[in-house]
């Protein structure tokens, strides 16, 4: 096996949450997988998270989770950092699924709060400390609030940061409230990342200090976000501006198709979306289901008029048909 990719200090960039291709209930589409690694990684992105919430990592089994890890660290092959999420309700599964990761190559792991029942901070202040102190890697901690995570209170994430083994923070939260406080905590440990995770808060959480982005959107035009994360970078607020639009075009056109109210919404708009381009399968994990063909005309069209049409003038079928 190559040699991973090294872990930047403080962890920077563009790091797409990756859909997880389906076939069916329990099958990887292992083909349009392969394509999708390759599609991100050509858009220059800084590194891979696998089985976030965008990844549907909760609705899927443990083995198909290890399997999509080891296809995926495989394929990658070292060229950037490959990070896992393990978030579980069980501490024993978080901690297998660390340790597989870690076998199959992966650099880091991303975990949040545990799902199901809510924990007070104390608890989950606990509940890190035990674990951190068992992982294989090096660990991002991911602040989703109502998945029906709790928040990492500004105390317990103050704690948690003083750990070894913990590289930074993802923040999902949308809250910028809180993003300015936690970021005030990660700047006092020089080492440590503040990731953003709503794209459409990225120009602004870069241009305020964020180490970079896990953004969804990347999964189906990454060169939009590398070259916005890069003009950040260069302070060049015009060009940071002009990709912002960009950005919120994407927002306000694929992920409001559908009843986008539901959180299903997303990802059949961005699953849909690779499938028209060719790049992978459509199918979407339990209880939620894919597009029909009303749903995908409309993504085709913003495809094109978002100029990410490649030419095509119609979607590809779904691989699993319909």
């Amino acid at each position: 096996m190559k040699q991973p990719a090294p872990l930047p200090t403080p962890l920077r960039g563009i790091i797409p949450p990756m859909v997880t291709p389906l076939r069916d209930h329990d099958a990887l589409d292992v083909e349009g997988l392969e394509r999708l690694i390759e599609h991100i990684l050509a858009g220059g992105v800084h590194g891979l998270f696998l089985l976030g919430t965008t990844g549907e990592a909760a609705s899927l089994s443990h083995r198909l989770r290890e399997e999509l890890v080891e296809r995926s660290c495989r394929q990658v092959a070292g060229r950037v950092p490959v990070l896992v999420g393990i978030t579980d309700t069980s501490y024993v599964e978080s901690l297998e699924l660390a340790r597989h990761a870690a076998e199959a190559g992966a650099q880091a792991v991303v975990l949040s709060a545990p799902y199901f029942y809510a924990s007070a901070p104390p608890e989950l202040w606990g509940y890190l400390r035990r674990l951190a102190a068992e992982l294989p890697l090096p660990a991002v901690l991911y602040n989703i609030p109502g998945r029906p995570s709790p928040t990492f209170d500004l105390e317990t994430l103050n704690r948690a940061l003083q750990l070894p083994n913990i590289l930074g923070l993802k923040d999902s939260s949308g809250n910028m409230l809180y993003f300015n406080r936690a970021r005030a905590l990660i700047a006092q440990r020089p080492e440590c990342a503040l990731l953003i995770g709503p794209e459409e808060l990225l120009a602004e959480a870069l241009l305020l200090g964020a180490h970079g982005g896990v953004s969804g959107g990347a999964n189906v035009n990454p060169r939009l976000y590398v070259e916005l994360y890069e003009a950040a970078g260069r302070r060049d607020l015009e060009r940071v501006n002009a990709l912002h639009r960009d950005v919120m075009r994407v927002s306000s056109t694929l992920y409001r198709v559908g009843v986008y109210e539901s959180p299903s919404a997303f990802l059949n708009a961005l699953k849909t979306s690779l499938s028209c381009l060719g790049i992978c399968n459509d199918f979407v994990a339990e209880p939620f289901e894919r597009f029909g063909s009303a749903e995908r005309d409309e993504v085709w069209q913003h495809l094109v008029e978002l100029g990410l049409s490649h030419g095509r003038k119609e979607p590809l079928a779904s691989a699993a048909g319909r």
